[in-house]
């Protein structure tokens, strides 16, 4: 008897709790109703103003950060920007609807990268090269593109940086992705495996893995881990190393996950496009510029950054492809362009560099 009232009071307990979340759906549901139609009367105020960008890079960020600074869990922090970045999408979507380029296939981190920046209300164009997502974006098919420039184990992408060198777009924004590789395939057994496909940054990322594991498996790199897992789909001799995406896409069987050899494997991805974004009180500015011929060059290139105070957190060099054994450099710093500190010291930079070309002032990556 005693058991039985015990169970009728944790189920009237329950049921109590289930009204009060009801409750919560139904108020949860008309305040995302009441922001989407703030939302449209701001895009509506702004075609009265003869303005169509509706899409703030800046306002989205301060959004996000004060989310977080608010945030006292017991969800995670990222599950709660996330769900925040969710609206803002599906408010921005009933303004305008932005198409997105991106690395391609369906299924590779770039995309990944692309929704967890603009959320699933956008359009994604899956393209298959860095410079075929630079054109699409130049072209205007596209209001934005995103591209992979660095991870924090394998280094810079060259391609990305060498495609600033010509191309009038900015820097609008960057996403950092915690990237997490797994391998994938359609058999029941990996010793049966052959090969191993990846692109071949994942396959660097995950060598002591392989080298203890699947030591006499051939590694074959391949455009990307969206096509390794669609090889891996069409031979159960074939094991591919690929995210979360790509093996949903692909109905593939996790054998391993997460075997990556850092697990602080992180990639930083770019958001180009047409757009000056304004500041947001936590920014970046990235720089692309090359010095005079002369001894000390360098070092008086980048005095005006001390003088100033200014935090540089990269820099790298390329050949400039115009002259043999010219070079050009890529700087981040701290900051944005219309800072009354930065703004001093790009003025000064200005007229010490031979060639310097302003890539954008963007927010800094928000989780």
């Amino acid at each position: 008897m005693g058991k039985k009232g015990k169970n009728g009071g944790a189920g009237a307990q329950i049921k109590i709790l289930r009204e009060k979340i009801d409750a919560l759906d139904i108020r949860l549901q008309a305040l995302i109703n009441e922001r989407a139609r703030l939302a449209l009367e701001i895009a509506e105020t702004k075609q009265h103003e003869g303005s169509n960008n509706f899409y703030r890079p800046e306002r989205e960020a301060e959004v996000l950060r004060n989310v977080l600074a608010r945030h006292r869990g017991p969800l995670s922090e990222e599950a709660m920007a996330r769900l925040f970045r969710e609206i803002m999408s599906a408010c921005l979507a009933l303004e305008s609807r932005l198409r997105v380029a991106f690395l391609g296939p369906e299924g590779t981190f770039t995309q990944e990268a692309a929704l967890k920046h603009f959320g699933h209300f956008v359009e994604t164009a899956p393209l298959a090269a860095i410079d075929e997502v630079f054109r699409e974006v130049e072209s205007g098919s596209a209001q934005f593109g995103l591209v992979p420039v660095e991870n924090s184990t394998e280094g810079v992408i060259n391609h990305t940086l060498d495609m600033f060198i010509t191309s009038p777009l900015k820097i609008c924004g960057e996403v950092e992705l915690r990237i997490h590789h797994h391998l994938l395939g359609k058999g029941n057994d990996i010793k049966a495996a052959r090969r191993v496909v990846s692109h071949q940054q994942s396959l660097a990322q995950c060598r002591e893995w392989l080298d203890a594991n699947l030591p006499g498996v051939e590694r074959a790199a391949v455009a990307s881990n969206a096509e390794a897992a669609r090889m891996a789909a069409a031979d159960v001799g074939t094991l591919a190393i690929a995210g979360d995406s790509a093996a949903r896409l692909y109905d593939l069987k996790m054998f391993a996950s997460n075997i990556e050899d850092s697990p602080d494997n992180t990639t930083r991805f770019l958001v180009i496009g047409t757009l000056e974004t304004a500041p947001s009180g936590n920014d970046k500015t990235s720089l692309l510029l090359s010095s005079r011929n002369r001894p000390g060059a360098l070092q008086r290139l980048l005095a005006p950054l001390a003088k100033n105070r200014i935090n540089m957190t990269r820099i790298e060099s390329r050949p400039s492809r115009q002259s043999m054994w010219e070079y050009v450099f890529f700087i981040d710093i701290d900051g944005h362009a219309k800072d009354r500190k930065l703004a001093k010291a790009l003025a000064e930079l200005e007229k010490e560099a031979a060639f310097l070309k302003r890539l954008g002032s963007y927010p800094r990556a928000v989780l």
